[in-house]
């Protein structure tokens, strides 16, 4: 035995006996007292009330991964939740996912492609999808009276595409981190320490640009998230994100996220007018001011008119349809990234119906909320609906997740949900 711990043998040969007591499990220890933690400047907490990845400053770069658990033994799954936290707990404060192997004739513990890099502020965001609590009519793990009221399936909207295989899942995990190769490394020890009990179903990869210094711009070149509620602001954070009594004892602390992966038709959206543009915003492109105004942060004006009395702001502009003024105050946490995959064929959905191969890219959007029902949902009815940008992106994968309270140290995600 090495000094980086246990065997890959001897972990493997103790999964059966976790998965067997993972009821009565207090949860797995991470790091030992007294393991050097490298690069501990670069780390984000991975313990707290809350989990980290929401209200943390948006990392450079994300890796959001779905899985579907193909295991039937409820004690089975709370045990690969132990392993996620343990690894997890490990990986934010720039350890290896498990005491590393130096046995050359058995397979490494961590596959080692983080090694010499910084924790790089990696968070490790978790969620559970409606089909933990009921897939295909079946209560499966004996979780369907805990589904929470607020965790109501999300409804189709006008215009989407959905893929079938970029859709849904029974979990989720939001890995972000200031470095690309952290993020990833992270999604794939986690997906190996599943094995047998979940399966990777779709993932995605994501980027920002001046992360932590202004208002990142997505790829249609505007300013993305101005109008999010402050982080800073404990009492809009317990109104809009967090969830409260309201809720069951595992979610309180918890929040919903939403994911969407919208692609953008960037080459039609290339040869629109600079003005028009602007007006499918509602903002000014550089500045990112609402149009009327001269700075990014001044307050939205809905009612300004101009001389002959039209809206500044047009009644199908985006700023307009998604403002808390326009949906009866409600309010989200947007922590959005853009992505690029290649090209791919497309049919655009509007005038000049162009068909070729364009940019397979877009926004990876994200967010939190108190209530996806007078939260995302209610924003996206309108949105959806009359939102002139609609003929520029179309949502084609996702989903949605409860992202249950903090871990405390000597528990695990999601513990409650499953004793």
């Amino acid at each position: 035995m090495s000094d980086w711990g246990p065997s890959r043998r001897g972990f493997l040969a103790g999964v059966g006996g976790l998965a067997a007591g993972a009821a009565a499990s207090p949860g797995l220890a991470a790091p030992k007292t007294g393991e050097a933690v490298p690069h501990a400047g670069a780390a984000e907490p991975f313990y707290g009330r809350h989990q980290s990845g929401i209200l943390t400053p948006a990392q450079s770069h994300c890796y959001v991964a779905a899985f579907d658990i193909v295991a039937t033994d409820k004690a089975a799954v709370a045990a690969m939740l132990q392993r996620w936290t343990e690894a997890s707990a490990r990986m934010t404060a720039g350890l290896s996912a498990q005491p590393r192997e130096t046995d050359a004739d058995s397979p490494a513990s961590d596959s080692g492609e983080q090694l010499d890099l910084t924790p790089a502020r990696l968070t490790l965001t978790f969620g559970f999808g409606a089909g933990l609590f009921v897939k295909d009519d079946k209560d499966r793990f004996g979780l369907a009276a805990r589904r929470p009221e607020a965790f109501v399936d999300l409804p189709h909207f006008p215009g989407e595409q959905l893929v079938e295989q970029l859709t849904g899942g029974d979990l989720v995990i939001q890995a972000c981190a200031d470095d690309p190769q952290v993020p990833f490394h992270a999604v794939r020890q986690l997906s190996r320490l599943a094995s047998e009990v979940a399966e990777l179903r779709w993932v995605q990869s994501g980027f920002i640009g001046n992360f932590g210094k202004t208002t990142p711009r997505n790829l249609m070149g505007f300013k993305d998230g101005t109008g999010n509620p402050s982080t800073a602001d404990a009492k809009l954070m317990d109104e809009h994100v967090w969830v409260g009594s309201e809720g069951p004892a595992w979610m309180r602390g918890g929040s919903y996220v939403v994911f969407r992966r919208s692609r953008m038709a960037l080459e039609h959206w290339d040869r629109m007018k600079l003005s028009f543009q602007e007006q499918t915003f509602g903002r000014e492109k550089v500045s990112g001011a609402p149009l009327g105004a001269k700075h990014e942060a001044d307050k939205v004006d809905l009612d300004a008119a101009d001389k002959d009395g039209n809206p500044i702001i047009p009644e199908n502009a985006h700023i307009r349809l998604a403002s808390a003024d326009s949906n009866g105050g409600a309010r989200i946490l947007r922590r959005s990234y853009s992505y690029n995959d290649g090209v791919n064929f497309v049919a655009e959905r509007w005038p000049p119906w162009h068909q070729g191969m364009e940019y397979d890219a877009g926004l990876i959007f994200v967010c939190f909320q108190r209530d996806p029902r007078t939260g995302f949902i209610q924003i996206n009815e309108k949105l959806s609906r009359f939102d002139m940008m609609n003929q520029f992106v179309t949502n084609i994968g996702g989903g949605m997740f409860a992202c249950p309270k903090g871990v405390e140290k000597g528990s695990y995600i999601g513990r409650e949900l499953f004793e």
